[in-house]
């Protein structure tokens, strides 16, 4: 691994140098590069983070490559360290990473709290890559810059604008789906990033983004981000709290008043 200190976690750093290291004897002539990126890459990260990886390819994995990684991701989250349980990340091929194209294949995926790859959409995003080439840290491998197209502004704004409306309609359906502690901490934290894109085409952290929205939000809300950024330390334990039905109904109003703000933050206007 190219990178010896690349988080201030001597604990984390050990448990990516052995990512890195396996995957690099696994994959070969395969592997392009490892990279960190999200809260890690931006700089606002703390103990409670998971941290968030992206491993570059030449070519799809096969079979017996990926039965090595599942083996390799198994044997590291269960190991006794916190952090080998807080790895989450994709594995992109160079064709797939250098720009977003809707109708490529689910990536092999590693949730945060999993030992297991699965195929999903979830780091196959704008979002990702603008992080990952803007504010990527490089574990091994080339620089980040020459494997990701630049991120047109507009682009990304307009993805993280359907992001907002189309989550929105699930908890507008389903506001139970939203009754847990972290997951009401969650979704005002992440209302407040996305709206930060929206206006600024870049993509920062939550508490960076928290910041941002209760300086030009409506004062009326910074109550309930301060709430959600105290909550924020104990996310995986209250994963199992229900949430208070008075900051759930506040929430959703909250979402509201996002969704409406998103074009009027959109500068110089929405393009058609």
């Amino acid at each position: 691994m190219t990178a010896k200190q690349p988080t201030p976690y001597s604990e984390l750093n050990a448990v990516l140098h052995d990512l890195v290291t396996s995957a690099q004897a696994i994959l070969g002539s395969n592997f392009i590069g490892a990279y960190l990126q999200g809260s890690f890459a931006v700089g606002d990260f703390d103990e409670h983070s998971d941290c968030d990886f992206n491993m570059i390819i030449r070519q799809p994995l096969n079979e017996a490559e990926l039965a090595a990684l599942q083996a390799m991701h198994a044997r590291i989250f269960d190991q006794e360290l916190r952090w080998a349980k807080h790895l989450e990340g994709s594995y992109f091929t160079r064709e797939s990473v250098r720009r977003f194209d809707p109708d490529d294949e689910p990536l092999w995926y590693l949730d945060n709290g999993s030992r297991q790859l699965i195929q999903h959409k979830h780091d196959d995003t704008l979002v990702v890559r603008w992080s990952l080439r803007e504010r990527g840290i490089t574990l091994a491998g080339p620089d980040i810059k020459t494997l990701i197209d630049p991120i047109k502004p507009d682009a990304l704004r307009r993805e993280v604008a359907d992001v907002m409306a189309s989550w929105a309609d699930l908890l507008f359906n389903d506001p139970n789906e939203m009754n847990n502690v972290w997951y009401q901490m969650f979704a005002v934290l992440s209302y407040c990033r996305m709206l930060h894109t929206v206006q600024t085409a870049r993509v920062e952290s939550k508490p960076v983004s928290a910041r941002w929205a209760k300086n030009n939000l409506d004062p009326r809300w910074i109550g309930l981000i301060d709430r959600a950024l105290a909550k924020r330390p104990n996310q995986y334990e209250n994963v199992h709290v229900p949430a208070d039905p008075a900051e759930l109904a506040l929430t959703l109003e909250f979402i509201r008043y996002m969704l409406d703000l998103r074009w009027q933050m959109w500068p110089e206007g929405v393009p058609s």
